[in-house]
């Protein structure tokens, strides 16, 4: 499970998040949804909205009304209405979030067209649904190799067995339109149950099986987002990317949903641009440009006979360029408009407290001149006990030595006598 707080069984099976869903971790499952209603009461005289969205394998999610009236609450385990038969699944929203959930979706907020929520799971359920999730994995591998023999060209990337193990849905993608009518027949024989087909695009399939992107995170198909619209290259071209499709590509093998994110920030951006078709006209001669830069509202233009020297202009002198063009008039020259930054001066290398220093959090080292002036205190301590002290007398006086600093003093020499 995503956080610590989240109980699970012996074979991996949740028991339930026990803070209804207001952990914040959102590892628990795929597109989860913050209850921040969790704490609040419903005013006096209100119903609580009676449906709930329940979770399947992956990412599938339906909403669900609760004609019993049960006490359920995030991570419950539930029988759900099926066709045939009944299926198991996890709460994962109850509440007021759940019309606001359908109203996102475009969904009516019709709690009586909604399938029911039978019971909650009994034991026998539960270990009937773990049984056949257990075997997902070897039905998709032979699936994938009926698949291959009979010559289809589709790619079944996940397999899931419905909580009474009563039918199978085969998930797969394919480029062109498959005639798998063969293809079901030798499905029923082999599994020996209902066989369902579903048919999914290369960005549902990736959200389904999920991964790390390029980026370090999770997919944002597979986390958060819930609606796959269109990317073109347009969008790289936009900002400026490389037209590498290794780089723009993602794991489902068409661009990155990402290169939406800012695209309306650039576009925004680029209409005070003017545009890199237009030549500017000068008495010097005609200019294309060659570059621009969003961020700094900068363009590049050269001249069409001299492209190796670029001139910097800024947005509003391109325009102005452009609007003279417009009148019939050519100004002189480029260089006229080129307007000369600043240069920022450099400043010195500077410690700033120290912070060039790796070993800066290391305690200091004790230096050994205390255990050195130590040791020798103990030397002389003992060569004094072994040694007897000398006599006090005149002798010892008068036979000391004159100290070297006395002798070695330079006389100084006499001063002559005027002749």
């Amino acid at each position: 499970m995503g956080c610590t707080s989240c109980a699970t069984g012996a074979n991996g099976q949740p028991k339930g998040c026990k803070n209804n869903g207001t952990c914040g971790t959102d590892g628990c499952n795929k597109l989860t949804v913050f209850d921040w209603l969790s704490n609040m009461q419903l005013p006096a005289n209100m119903e609580p909205f009676n449906a709930v969205e329940v979770r399947f394998k992956n990412g599938r999610k339906e909403f669900f009304q609760n004609p019993e009236k049960l006490t359920l609450s995030i991570g419950d385990i539930v029988a759900t209405e099926a066709s045939p038969g009944h299926d198991i699944g996890i709460i994962t929203l109850t509440g007021e979030l759940v019309r606001v959930q359908m109203k996102k979706k475009k969904l009516p907020a019709k709690v009586d067209a909604l399938p029911k929520i039978y019971r909650k799971a009994t034991q026998k359920d539960i270990d009937i649904w773990q049984s056949v999730r257990d075997k997902e994995a070897d039905v998709q591998k032979r699936s994938r190799q009926i698949a291959i023999r009979l010559g289809l060209q589709m790619k079944i990337s996940d397999v899931e067995f419905q909580g009474d193990a009563s039918k199978v849905i085969f998930y797969y993608t394919a480029e062109e339109r498959v005639d798998f009518r063969e293809l079901i027949k030798e499905f029923a024989r082999t599994f020996n149950t209902r066989i369902e087909m579903k048919q999914v695009g290369f960005r549902q399939e990736a959200a389904r099986l999920g991964g790390i992107g390029s980026c370090g995170r999770e997919l944002c198909c597979s986390t958060w987002l819930t609606d796959f619209r269109s990317v073109n290259t347009s969008a790289a071209r936009y900002q400026q990317l490389s037209l590498n499709p290794q780089k723009l590509a993602g794991q489902c093998g068409k661009l990155k949903c990402c290169l939406n994110y800012e695209l309306d920030t650039y576009l925004e951006a680029l209409e005070s641009f003017p545009s890199t078709d237009v030549k500017l006209q000068t008495e010097k001669g005609t200019a294309t440009c060659q570059k621009i830069d969003i961020f700094k509202g900068l363009l590049w233009y050269a001249y069409e006979k001299d492209y190796m020297n670029w001139h910097e202009l800024t947005t509003e002198k391109a325009n102005e360029i452009i609007e003279l063009n417009k009148k019939g008039k050519k100004p002189m020259a480029l260089e006229e408009f080129i307007i000369e930054a600043p240069k920022v001066e450099k400043e010195p290398f500077s410690d700033v407290v120290g912070q060039d220093s790796l070993t800066r959090f290391d305690k200091p080292k004790k230096s050994n001149k205390k255990r050195r002036n130590k040791s020798r205190n103990k030397k002389n301590k003992v060569g004094a006990s072994t040694t007897t002290p000398p006599a006090k007398n005149a002798k010892n006086k008068t036979s000391q030595k004159p100290s070297k600093r006395n002798n070695n003093k330079k006389r100084r020499p006499k001063p002559k006598k005027d002749e």
